[in-house]
């Protein structure tokens, strides 16, 4: 099968999309089929079957970039189309299978209304942003065949198959190599941007001397960050994918305040790595974080936040088992599951090959 994966979001920028991206073509490349990526050209060398689109500088979100077009003529023949965004390159997705009357899937990975604060600093213009936005984008998902998600709710108006989009669990492994063995740390690796909290973890740290806390990423609030960042904070570049093992495996507990996550696929590569992870309750972690991995804190409650940090430290965990139902082998399965249904009625459901995805295990039945 040929398949075209259309995202406004590749490398050489460093996110969650890229790398969902990656390894899911590895996967289903080793599978047999042939995957396109169709993505804004940078100061990044395309490879075998990357296609760049011509692009500009975005003045509103460093790192990512403006698509202009590209005649779908020179695009290669596909099977289906999968876009992963609603930005320009995944809206040249949906014209191309429009065009070629071909199957379509559509993978709802970011709220995008919430970058909009950040970007636009009146909050009342970026509320009425967010308001006009969001419907323009449902219609936009109710366009195509399937629509996935990573969890059981997305803040839109469309029926979705729920896909989480998966960890490498041979990767992302417990590792010998130690980079703090005489150090209490507590780690963040993510993007350092205003829906992200990190602020948060600051005033954590504030409140934890006896601690180490490392700070992993890269974003426009990374300058804020390190002028307010208390003496036991250091905060660091993104790591080279092959270091993320390593560190992860170093940490004594992952800590994320983050209110947008769709998956939170940091804190699950971490537990995959025997850490722990205390994270904001709230979606998506309220479904994936439990007492079998973790503990939950309320967000803006700067004890509880605390408390979820020192349970987490003094308590085992068996956290690598509690992501199995995670492992991107599981969503590979039912991603060519749905390859194969897509051809079918809109009318008639799309089913998953099994679902070991949902609650927490303390919250399951």
């Amino acid at each position: 099968m040929k398949i075209g994966f259309f995202t406004d979001s590749y490398f050489p920028e460093i996110d969650g999309v890229t790398y969902t991206i990656k390894l899911w073509r590895e996967v289903l490349e080793r599978n047999g089929h042939e995957v396109y990526v169709i993505y804004p050209d940078g100061d990044y060398e395309p490879g075998e079957r990357e296609i760049p689109v011509t692009s500009l500088p975005n003045p509103f979100y460093a790192g990512y970039r403006i698509p202009l077009t590209k005649r779908t003529s020179t695009l290669p023949d596909l099977d289906i189309v999968h876009c992963h965004g609603p930005a320009p390159i995944g809206i040249l997705g949906r014209y191309y299978a429009w065009k070629h009357d071909l199957p379509t899937i559509y993978t709802h990975h970011t709220p995008l209304e919430e970058y909009f604060h950040q970007s636009i600093k009146l909050e009342s213009v970026a509320n009425l942003l967010s308001s006009l936005y969001v419907p323009v984008e449902n219609s936009f998902l109710g366009s195509f065949d399937i629509v996935t998600a990573s969890t059981e709710r997305i803040d839109r108006d469309v029926e979705h198959v729920q896909l989480p989009v998966g960890i490498d669990m041979d990767f992302f492994q417990p590792t010998e190599e130690d980079w703090y063995p005489d150090r209490t740390v507590i780690g963040y690796s993510g993007r350092l941007s205003m829906e992200k909290n990190v602020n948060e973890i600051l005033r954590a740290a504030e409140q934890l001397p006896e601690y180490d806390f490392v700070i992993v990423g890269e974003g426009p609030y990374r300058d804020s960050l390190e002028r307010n960042a208390p003496d036991n904070v250091d905060i660091r570049e993104f790591l080279p994918r092959e270091e993320l093992p390593a560190f992860y495996s170093s940490i004594d507990t992952f800590v994320t305040a983050s209110t947008a996550d769709t998956l939170g696929l940091s804190t699950l590569e971490a537990n995959a790595c025997g850490t722990p992870v205390a994270a904001t309750d709230a979606p998506p972690f309220d479904r994936t974080i439990g007492s079998d991995n973790g503990e939950r804190f309320e967000y803006g409650d700067l004890d509880s936040m605390v408390e979820a940090i020192e349970t987490s430290l003094a308590t085992d965990y068996e956290t690598r088992a509690a992501v199995e139902r995670y492992s991107v082998e599981y969503t590979m399965t039912n991603l060519e599951q749905l390859y194969h249904n897509v051809p079918l009625s809109k009318d008639e459901a799309a089913t998953v090959v099994e679902s070991p995805w949902g609650l927490p295990e303390e919250e399951r039945g």
